[in-house]
């Protein structure tokens, strides 16, 4: 089984304005909600790529509602629990640039968290378990730590997190997390604008305990550290016309590629292609998309070359 947790969802307004006037009332030209979150995105790409997920996480109030009833509706399989307050309202202005306006967490109990290892301590070996997104100001920054030290053996584990959350999760040993680039920088309070410098922190990285890490970086390629090896990939060509969930078909590419072959060189192809195709797609990637694209991607050693 595949299980993705998503702490902090939401739902996502989008809004096209061509003309913002600040100050006025203004009327959007057009208008998009969808049930949002790092690790329910991931759940949405895995069933385009004809992998079955479980979402969990916490929802709460009518917006908790329309999240469930959505992923209901698209066939996907959840198990959230139930929390006081709504769920959050995130914001995507689009006029020319993309602005976004995140709203509040509600709060996260205790007992919520007790429930969600309660869920979690049900995983048996051969399982996954990918926890993506923010953490939600209610819970300690380490919850992604104490779930992979509460994981049955055996149990793979996959984080796609920022900050102080990424630095305690990598403690924990888990088989690979995804930072972007500004993400790593901001890890080690640097900036991160090469190859090189993806590399270099990212073996960091690996060094505290991640037994595998994937550094994107936008339009420059991807970098991939393994036990074994140090790989490069380009971006295949194509026009963004989204970012969002760009990152998280990342995570669902190379796992759903990883699980049928095992083969993380070709994982990760897989991951930059479905991390381009939603970025070139109004909405997220799909199957023959990721194909197509997947021609377009030459993954190369590093140490041959590959990223300089």
């Amino acid at each position: 089984m595949i299980y993705t947790i998503t702490l902090n969802p939401s739902v996502d307004y989008i809004i096209q304005l061509d003309n913002l006037k600040t100050g006025l009332v203004n009327t959007v030209d057009e208008e998009t909600k969808i049930a949002g979150g790092k690790g329910v995105n991931v759940t949405r790409v895995l069933k385009r790529l004809g992998h079955q997920s479980t979402a969990l996480g916490f929802v709460g109030g009518f917006t908790g509602e329309f999240i469930e009833k959505s992923l209901n509706d698209e066939d996907l399989s959840t198990d959230f629990i139930r929390v006081e307050g709504d769920t959050r309202i995130n914001i995507k202005l689009k006029n020319g640039e993309e602005t976004e306006i995140n709203g509040l967490s509600p709060t996260i109990s205790e007992h919520n968290v007790d429930q969600l290892f309660e869920q979690l301590s049900h995983t048996v070996a051969g399982d996954l378990v990918v926890m993506a997104g923010s953490v939600p100001a209610s819970i300690h920054q380490s919850i992604y730590s104490r779930i992979l030290h509460s994981l049955p053996e055996g149990v793979l584990a996959i984080v796609d997190t920022k900050g102080k959350a990424l630095e305690e999760t990598v403690k924990a040993k888990p088989f690979l997390v995804k930072p972007n680039h500004h993400e790593l920088g901001d890890l080690f309070g640097v900036e991160v604008t090469t190859v090189d410098d993806a590399v270099k922190y990212g073996k960091k990285v690996q060094a505290m305990g991640a037994e595998n890490v994937i550094v994107s970086m936008a339009g420059d390629g991807a970098v991939f550290i393994t036990k074994e090896e140090i790989l490069f990939g380009n971006v295949p060509v194509g026009q963004v016309k989204n970012s969002v969930g760009a990152g998280d078909s990342v995570v669902a590419g190379f796992l759903s590629t990883y699980i049928e072959t095992g083969d993380l060189k070709q994982a990760f192809e897989s991951g930059i292609a479905a991390g381009s195709a939603s970025a070139f797609s109004a909405g997220f990637c799909t199957e023959g998309e990721v194909k197509a694209l997947r021609k377009q991607i030459a993954v190369k050693s590093y140490d041959d070359g590959g990223g300089q």
